[in-house]
């Protein structure tokens, strides 16, 4: 579990091709790594990776063909930085919301406009997605909790704060640009308990008319 509150940008040293998955090199810079054992989580751009090896630089993380699929790191390069976030702790400040570092979707960077120090930018939704999206609900953006500032059909606006800007990659953003994005958690499990409660409702509804047919209440 994560918070979405980037600790360090790292970068991709190397990628191994493994048949079809692969094994990616991952420079930590300057985030602490130094309580970091195999298996623990560490969120990359928001994927929530499992480090198989540590380097002296960082760790090294394979990726299955259904994250290739299902994120954007199927199309990250050598060099590429990263947004980095060790598994929260008990203890650790909650300053964002809850991440799960499972995404959801890959969204397109469609406009980036300077406003002073921030930057206002705009992604599509996948369509899926749009009914987990509100204007100033949550959403994680490669990895990092920002707020929804408005909502235009499956187009998101966000606006990226100077501090936001100096800790991500978000700074380096360009048009045309793929994102990976989860959306906020209890959104979607709030979605999964009406959609569940409407086929319920719905099944004892026809449960209770075949009875009434069958006893002859209805003609």
């Amino acid at each position: 579990m994560f918070t979405g509150i980037i600790e360090a940008v790292g970068n991709i040293s190397a990628i191994i091709r493994n048949n079809d998955d692969i094994s990616m090199v991952i420079n930590t810079n300057r985030l602490d790594i130094s309580d970091v054992k195999l298996g623990d989580s560490i969120a990359s751009n928001g994927v929530c990776l499992t480090v198989s090896k540590l380097t002296p630089t960082g760790f090294v993380a394979d990726l299955s063909t259904e994250t290739l699929k299902r994120t954007a790191f199927h199309s990250y390069h050598v060099g590429q930085k990263i947004n980095l976030e060790k598994a929260m702790l008990p203890t650790t400040r909650f300053g964002g919301h809850i991440v799960s570092g499972h995404v959801d979707g890959i969204g397109d960077i469609i406009e980036l406009k300077r406003k002073g120090r921030t930057l206002d930018m705009w992604i599509t939704v996948p369509i899926h997605l749009k009914k987990f999206v509100s204007e100033k609900g949550s959403v994680c953006i490669d990895g990092t909790s920002l707020t929804v500032n408005a909502v235009y059909q499956n187009v998101i606006k966000l606006t990226i704060i100077p501090h936001t800007l100096a800790n991500t990659t978000l700074a380096n953003a360009t048009i045309d640009q793929k994102v990976n994005i989860e959306a906020d958690m209890m959104a979607r499990y709030l979605e999964r308990l009406i959609s569940i409660d409407k086929q319920e409702s719905k099944k004892n509804t026809n449960v209770s008319m075949s009875l009434l047919e069958k006893h002859g209440f209805i003609v």
